[in-house]
């Protein structure tokens, strides 16, 4: 492994860096961050009895969250370029710590919101960080099985999250999901203060407030409006709407500035290079599915099943579990093949799964989830990276930072985008099935109607899905060379 990070770095021309534990350090940080995520999101029904608060106070500790990143992850670009790379992943995983941290003790809601943002900053710090690293380190030929790597840890600890919490939270209290995460999150901090290194110099251009206030105006409206509309079920709610016209004004204003600056602060050139728009596409292709998927199958298993939440972990765990053991082998055939027929054929399976996630039923069986959730989650870690990788493969170094910070701006905008039309839709599907039932009265009906929701909600994924497929004839692998 030493050899292999000597050799990675050589042709990086980077002689210093030592690879390996770099990778290792985002690794370990990233898997804590994504794990605690989920595994909150499952815990919300024991907050809102604990903390005696109502359903939609406790979704905002997931849109508080997702807020913050659609804030600070656009302005990602400009920091990596005025701070090291050894500042910004100290100062993330103190994020990290001191949100955790506040949230293991936290006696109310409101502590349990802030530490809610303070965890989200060392994200929205850590994760182009990440990226943007990778990018500097191993040359482009290598990428495929290093960033199949981080898919793995991108995929396997949300997948893990719930079933761990629901283990947790079946002997203790909510409290110790944070517990338990605190003292990985120090070791990683630790492990950094010795392993990482500087990998790039910053060059601290010029910074536009104009810009970063049009940005989070822009991003965050668009991220809370679809956020909020997916929570409430409400797209014609006030609120909704003032934020998602807001937010598409300010991002409006955001992208023509932007073009018109010589020096901007997120580059909007890197659209101009096919293939990252390719990959930018596909990364939002596969964060809706995803996503949405991820939301309604919890609800179908514990609503429609009515299973509990950590039989309904479990069933989701074998898939989650598959996609990252898949991640560094899809990568290792991206290295080999590049990204076409593996994109195609990974959305051919995606597009079967939810085909069949479309017609299940209450008497559909468990091990039919399992299956469908398997060949999703297997199609998906056919995509996702090698088309991310692949875009970015394109992009020249000075272009980098402004890459990963899109790639990153994009994905929780495609999430909350996904997550809201799919509630969205079930809850009108709910809502239709129990009009026009004559029987109002038998308790069967509600079951029934909400299974149909989550059939009708299934059919957001069908298309997008296949606008997917459509897309994925058009990738062309990027020409790497091997450096002498």
């Amino acid at each position: 492994m030493a050899s292999e990070s000597q050799v990675t770095a050589s042709e990086s021309g980077l002689d210093h860096i030592k690879v390996t534990p770099v990778i290792i350090s985002f690794v370990v940080a990233g898997f804590i961050g994504l794990f605690s995520e989920t595994a909150l999101n499952m815990a919300l029904s024991h907050l809102i009895h604990s903390l005696g608060i109502h359903e939609t106070t406790a979704q905002w500790l997931t849109t508080g969250y997702l807020l913050t990143l659609g804030i600070l992850v656009p302005v990602s670009g400009i920091i990596l370029q005025w701070f090291t790379t050894r500042q910004l992943f100290i100062t993330s995983l103190i994020f990290s710590i001191v949100g955790t941290f506040i949230a293991a003790i936290a006696p109310a809601f409101s502590v349990l919101m802030i530490a809610r943002v303070v965890q989200a900053l060392g994200t929205a710090l850590l994760l182009p960080l990440m990226f943007n690293t990778i990018l500097f380190i191993v040359p482009p030929y290598k990428r495929g099985k290093i960033m199949g790597i981080i898919g793995l840890v991108i995929m396997f600890a949300p997948a893990v999250g719930p079933t761990l919490s629901g283990l947790i939270l079946k002997n203790l209290t909510w409290h110790w999901i944070f517990w338990i995460s605190l003292p990985l999150l120090v070791m990683a901090l630790i492990f950094g203060l010795f392993f990482m290194q500087n990998v790039t110099t910053p060059t601290k251009p010029k910074i536009d407030l104009i810009s970063i206030v049009l940005s989070s105006i822009g991003f965050g409206g668009i991220v809370y409006g679809f956020s909020s509309a997916g929570e409430s079920g409400g797209w014609s709610s006030t609120p909704v709407i003032i934020a998602l016209v807001v937010g598409a004004i300010g991002l409006l204003l955001f992208v023509t500035r932007q073009l018109n600056m010589e020096k901007p602060m997120l580059n909007l050139k890197a659209f101009r290079y096919p293939m990252f728009s390719l990959g930018v596409l596909m990364v939002i292709v596969s964060m809706m599915v995803i996503l949405s998927s991820m939301i309604l199958l919890p609800l179908y298993l514990q609503t429609s099943l009515a299973l509990s939440t950590f039989a309904a972990g479990l069933l989701l765990l074998p898939g989650g579990v598959i996609n990252g053991l898949l991640s560094p082998v899809m990568g290792s055939l991206f290295d080999k093949f590049g990204p076409k027929w593996l994109v195609i054929s990974g959305l051919v399976i995606t597009l079967g799964s939810m085909l069949g996630f479309s017609r299940i039923t209450l008497d559909t069986t468990s091990g039919m989830i399992v299956i469908l959730h398997i060949l999703m989650m297997v199609g998906v870690s056919m995509v996702m990276m090698p088309a991310q990788t692949n875009g970015l493969n394109q992009l020249p170094k000075e272009l980098y930072p402004d890459g990963t910070a899109i790639m990153n701006t994009l994905q929780q905008v495609a999430g909350a985008i996904g997550t809201a039309v799919a509630i969205s839709i079930l809850s009108s599907g709910v809502q239709r099935y129990m009009e026009t039932t004559d029987d109002k009265t038998n308790p069967l009906n509600p079951l029934l109607a909400f299974t149909e929701g989550v059939q009708q909600a299934f059919l957001f994924a069908i298309i997008i899905t296949i606008v997917g497929l459509i897309i994925s004839f058009f990738i062309k692998r990027v020409k790497v060379y091997r450096e002498a």
